[in-house]
């Protein structure tokens, strides 16, 4: 790809219109609206007597979406059950039903509607959460993009208790999902791993957070052997981005890192991958990178008062005669040595010069996603992320907390050290995989190794792709981890 035609698809990034909440003080008469209510407590302002009484009536018929054709705007009506979930659970329904009625708003080709409810603000939110996401769209290689581009411009939201810089945080937030998905859904033709840096640049600028790019001559002079091995057998030199948002008004006096691995492409190496439903998708295997950068450009861009610093290794992971191979010995940035005997358990190699790079900061907790094992996702699939590590109770609360918020809920896993045994090596110091069992602990416990820092490992193998539609989810890139690290840092901004 020449450089003219890169920079030309560069330009060309934001690949979907992003739909804009819309804050509303009092409610509009005008337009299409959009009713949110339980129990058949809904508003009659807005129809006749003949009109009231189909509602009802479709209501009794156990209907809890009701369309009403006023000729010249559509009124639509939407019955919530709350009573019966949990918190996070009626979130999520909310959210759930959003997206479903996105897809009826699209049919129905509106380019703007009024969401006017009396429900918990929290609710409402998360209903026009999932209406947004819902509305994602990756259109840059399609030739008709013009034409199968979605009407929903704008979600204009009256709900007494639902604030103007709630809904602003929220559009911020849906932003930089977005941003995460289209990096995800990027081929490696276009989004190699000075590509990757070179996004996350951009996206420095937009929300006024540094960017610092390490080349290979660095890398190098920093003796990062297990970035340099996995990129053997590339033409395509490797980076290592830093990324930090530090406020004036920054509560906490130590950094919290993000680290987030970002092998741009997997082909396994020389231990080559299949390539039907494995090879052909492993452009994600950089969602761990995406997920961070997401995360510190919606910190950044809503300016909440936190030190942050966010680190992305990035490399592919190719096979060419120099490639590194099974067998091989590799010294670490720590000076540890490594046993390679997976070529495809390359993640934890070049996260491991990342965590060792992160103890010149002397964080107060380091955070840890990856697209990591298969392990992980065969242990729970896509319904939410494999994490273990080694911090205080009230963090592993917080972020606990966090994720059922979101609906990124957190399966964690035993830390135990006697799983060190299970990789240590004959000849070196450890070895890079461990054995048939508990393959998703040994990869954590080897990345162990290389931290001396309050640390938690994210394991996003199986949500940060879906290879079928899934709700606000929907297909391909999803951005995980982007909205549970918000609202954690949310959360802890607001003490």
């Amino acid at each position: 790809m020449t450089k003219a035609f890169r920079n030309f698809i560069r330009s060309n990034l934001r690949n979907s219109m992003q739909i804009t909440l819309k804050h509303l003080s009092s409610p509009r008469k005008d337009g299409h609206i959009l009713l949110l209510f339980k129990n058949e407590d809904f508003s009659s302002t807005y129809f006749t007597k003949e009109e009231i009484a189909f509602i009802k009536s479709e209501l009794k018929a156990d209907k809890k979406f009701v369309a009403v054709n006023q000729y010249n705007r559509m009124v639509y009506l939407q019955q919530m059950e709350t009573e019966k979930k949990n918190s996070s659970q009626r979130l999520e329904m909310a959210r759930k039903s959003g997206a479903t009625q996105f897809s009826r708003l699209q049919a129905g080709k509106l380019e703007q509607i009024t969401l006017i409810s009396t429900l918990a603000p929290d609710l409402v939110l998360a209903y026009g959460e999932g209406l947004v996401l819902a509305g994602y769209q990756f259109l840059k290689y399609r030739t008709g993009k013009k034409k199968e581009e979605h009407a929903v411009k704008t979600i204009f939201i009256h709900s007494k208790g639902l604030t103007e810089k709630e809904i602003h945080q929220q559009n911020i937030l849906n932003e930089a999902v977005f941003k995460a998905r289209d990096l995800v859904n990027e081929p490696q033709s276009f989004l190699n791993a000075t590509e990757f840096a070179k996004q996350f640049t951009l996206m420095g600028k937009q929300a006024g957070f540094k960017v610092q790019v390490l080349n290979k001559a660095k890398i190098k002079q920093l003796k990062m052997g297990g970035i340099l091995a996995v990129n053997l057998g590339s033409i395509q030199a490797p980076t290592f981005t830093i990324m930090e948002w530090k406020p004036k008004n920054a509560i906490n006096k130590k950094p919290v890192v993000l680290v987030g691995k970002g092998v741009v492409y997997d082909t396994g190496g020389m231990s080559l991958k299949p390539t039907p439903n494995s090879m052909d998708f492993m452009k994600c295997d950089m969602g761990g990178g995406a997920a961070v950068g997401g995360a510190l450009y919606a910190i950044a861009k809503a300016k909440l008062p936190v030190h942050v610093i966010a680190l992305v290794p990035a490399t592919d992971n190719r096979v060419d005669g120099d490639a590194y191979v099974p067998g091989d010995v590799i010294t670490m940035m720590s000076g540890k040595t490594v046993e390679v005997l997976n070529t495809d358990a390359e993640g934890r190699l070049i996260l491991a010069d990342a965590l060792h790079y992160a103890k010149r900061y002397k964080p107060e907790l380091v955070l840890e996603f990856s697209t990591l094992t298969g392990a992980a996702a065969a242990a729970i699939g896509p319904m939410g992320i494999v994490c273990m590590g080694d911090v205080p109770d009230k963090t592993r609360k917080e972020l606990h907390d966090a994720g059922n918020h979101v609906y990124e809920r957190l399966a964690e896993f035993p830390f135990w050290e006697e799983y060190d045994e299970w990789i240590k090596s004959d000849i070196a110091d450890i070895k890079n995989v461990g054995g048939a069992y508990a393959g998703a602990i040994t990869a954590g416990r080897f990345l162990n190794h290389f931290v001396d820092y309050p640390y938690m490992h994210f394991d996003i193998a199986s949500p940060a792709f879906n290879k079928s539609n899934d709700s606000y989810r929907l297909k391909n890139g999803t951005g995980v981890g982007v909205r549970l690290l918000f609202e954690y840092f949310k959360n802890l901004s607001r003490k």
